[in-house]
């Protein structure tokens, strides 16, 4: 137990901007660079493609990152109101009741 190894590292957004600025300017594969910087080559190549979306070069319908964090918020509001909204439904529910009585 204890081990990291199941579980995602987070990296540093500074980090993740140079790695991919490396990869960028080295001429050298994902692969390659993040064997010399120790990550993942999986999540090297995901920065380079979400950087790539971020400046506008993705395919279309590709969230940046910008639209991805506003979504994650909308959504986190969202199941927030739901919650809100199925507890007063209850309060409602038991109030009728006891005024029935």
């Amino acid at each position: 137990m204890g081990s990291r190894s199941n579980r995602s590292r987070r990296y540093a957004e500074e980090f993740k901007r140079d790695a991919v600025a490396l990869v960028r300017s080295s001429g050298k594969t994902v692969t390659e660079v993040a064997r010399e910087i120790g990550v993942s080559a999986e999540g090297l190549r995901n920065w380079v493609k979400q950087d790539t979306v971020d400046r506008g070069q993705g395919t279309p319908g590709e969230l940046t990152s910008a639209e991805r964090e506003e979504l994650r918020r909308l959504l986190r509001q969202n199941r927030e109101q739901a919650e809100t909204i199925e507890v007063l439904r209850k309060a409602a529910v038991f109030f009728v009741k006891e005024s029935d009585r």
